[in-house]
Formats: structure tokens, sequence, C-alpha cells
């Protein structure tokens, strides 16, 4: 009973009650009936002496006959009343759990609006509201306590996301005179080696602070509704991004729809990251394919081995195993930024430890066109 619906469940219970009800008063009725033949009954041929005569004549066995006919008569009457009355009521109930469907279906309709404008927040379209228009009862109480709660949260992840994109461009601008002014320094005529080797390194902390600002944007982008459907393939984005790196590339047609600066994100940063945590002299292998209704992306590496448990850890923000070479050089968005671009679209991230090591990442995502797909 639990695994049906709740419409399913109500028109039972309706019909249910309404059976119930319909017994009930089916045998109070049959009671009354019974009772009230039987009080009209006093003083007919049942209560007759025994012994009349008509003249000489002895009519006893006739009044016993009379007698008998009106029983079966009063029998028959509240035979007929159970038989008919039953097969009356059964109609009765089938049509009123007919009634009792079509009124289930009007009366969770707003349910319904409710559960569609949570699918869709659900997708990312924190801008949806139910407006539920109709008597102030429990439902429209929790439609407008649940437009308020949607008004928060949109409130909320907005006023983030300008906070992050206003502090990420506040940050970019001093990063970008820093570098300005250290290329600068080095480029004067014969600039002493300590000179040299602090500007290079001061280079490198800029370009990795770059990286990160970056990557917050991107981030940030990533988390909202999509504005750009454009149909892309997979393939072409793959040999552009490994172009002149060191991959075993297999661009299988994978065609999608989306946004294709994300997208082409998505696989640099999932090539960026098998060659960045990679073993000396280790392969990377990428693939693209159609599967079904769905395109995929598949990139691979032979580098250390990782425990099962460890990889959902990988997709968090700023999150990155300890021991893993070449963590010094990444922001630990690059994973986390692969997810959210692909659910966004609609898709989705699979990853699981390589035999031997390594990690094997797959990208799947719909090759249909979505519409209010993000994350919140």
């Amino acid at each position: 009973m639990n695994r049906l619906g709740i419409r399913t469940r109500l028109t039972v219970l309706y019909g249910v009650l309404f059976l119930l009800g319909g017994t009930i008063l089916l045998g109070v009725t049959y009671f009354l009936v019974r009772e009230n033949i039987h009080q009209r009954g006093a003083g007919t041929a049942a209560d007759l002496p025994a012994e009349i005569k008509i003249g000489n004549v002895a009519v006893n066995e006739f009044v016993q006959q009379l007698a008998a006919r009106q029983a079966r008569i009063e029998q028959d009457t509240l035979d007929a009343l159970i038989t008919q009355g039953s097969i009356a009521l059964g109609a009765v109930t089938v049509i009123g759990v007919g009634f009792g469907w079509l009124m289930a279906e009007r009366a969770l309709r707003p349910v319904g609006r409710i559960t569609e404008t949570a699918r869709r927040v659900a997708g990312g379209s924190l801008h949806e509201r139910i407006a539920l228009q109709g008597p102030a009862d429990e439902i429209k109480e929790l439609a407008d306590t649940f437009d308020s709660m949607l008004e928060r949260l949109d409130g909320a992840f907005d006023g983030q996301r300008r906070f992050v994109a206003s502090a990420s461009h506040e940050l970019r601008t001093p990063l970008t005179i820093n570098r300005t002014l250290i290329e600068v320094a080095l480029g004067r005529p014969s600039p002493p080696p300590e000179l040299v080797h602090l500007g290079e390194t001061l280079l490198a902390v800029n370009a990795r602070h770059e990286r990160l600002i970056d990557g917050l944007l991107t981030l940030v982008a990533s988390e909202q509704a999509l504005t750009v459907h454009e149909t892309v393939d997979l393939a072409e984005i793959a040999r552009h991004v490994t172009a002149g790196v060191a991959t075993d590339v297999s661009p299988g047609a994978a065609p999608t729809v989306g946004d294709p600066v994300l997208l082409e994100r998505v696989v640099q940063n999932l090539v960026d990251n098998a060659l960045a945590y990679n073993v000396e002299g280790g392969d990377v292998w990428v693939r693209t394919r159609t599967a079904g209704a769905s395109a995929e992306l598949v990139v691979e590496n032979t580098g250390p081995v990782i425990p099962a448990y460890e990889v959902p850890r990988l997709f968090e923000p700023f999150r990155r195993l300890r021991g893993r070479t070449g963590s010094a050089q990444g922001t630990g968005l690059g994973l986390s930024i692969v997810r959210s671009v692909a659910v966004a679209h609609g898709g989705r991230v699979d990853a699981r430890p390589r035999d031997g090591g390594g990690l094997i990442v797959t990208v799947t995502l719909p090759t249909h066109k979505l519409t209010d797909r993000s994350v919140v």
C-alpha cells in the first residue's frame, strides 16, 4: 500500500469508506424492514386459530398453507432487499470510486504544481515561484512558505555569486599590476641572478593566484543557469585541447548541446589533472564517444594508486589528496569545476581508480537540448 501513489491511496480510502458506509446502511435498512414486516404481520394468517370451521368444514390446513405462504413472501422480500441492495451498492461504489479518483486529482493538483516547481528549482532555477491561487487553506500556506524560502535562497545565492565575482575581479587587478612590475624588473639589462630567481618565483606564485581566480570565476559561471545552447562535438574539443600534448587521443563523435567555453574548460581541466598527477613517463588516454542518448568523455592516466574511498574528495573545492605530486601548482578547483559544468549541462561525472594506479574520469552529457538546468 505504501508503494502506491497518494492519489491511488486516497481513491482506495474513499472506496473503502463508501463501501463500509453503504454496507452499514444496507444492514440497518434490512433490520428496519424486517421489524416493520413483522409488526405489520401481527393479526394475519399466522395468528388465526388453528381450528376454524365454516359450517361443518375445517380449514386448519388452509390456514397453515396461508401462513407458510406469507412467511415465504416476507423472506423473499428481505432476500430481494439484500440482493438488489448489494448490486446497487456495488454499482454505486464503482461510480463513487471513479468520482473519488477525479476529486483526488483535483485536490492534489496544487501539490503537483509544488512538485514541478521544486523539480525546476532542483535543476538550478531559483527564480521559479509557485504563486498558487485559491482559498487560504493548508496547501496554499505550504506553497506560500515554499515561495518565501525560494526568495530567500535566491537572494542568498545571488549575493554569494556577486561577492565571489567582485572579489575575484578586485584581486585580479593587483595581480596584473604585480606581474607587470616583475616583468619590467626582469626586463632590465643584466639583472642580478638573485633578482632573476626572485622574479621567477614571484611570477610563478602570481600565475598560480591568477589561475585560482580564473577557477573561481569559472566555478561561479558554471553554477548559474546556462544561457548558451550550441551544438558542440566533444571530439573536436578533445583534439583542440590535446594538440601538442603527450596524450593518446581517440576522438569518436560525441555531439552535445551547451556552452562551448565551459565544455572546453571541462576537457582542459581533466587533461591538465591527468598530466599533473601522473607518474614519470606515464600515459594519458582521452576518448570521446556516443553511448545511446549520451555523449561521453573519458580521461584516464597511469598515476599513483588512489584508494576508492578517497575519490569523492577529489571533487570537493580546494581538496587534494595528500602526497600527490604536482599539487603545489594546482588550485584544487579543477575537478570541482568539471562536476559543476557537467551538472549544469544535465550530465554527471563518474570517477574510479584505475587498476595499477591512476584515475579514470568519465563525463556523461545528454545529446538533447536542456532548459533551465544548472547547479545551485
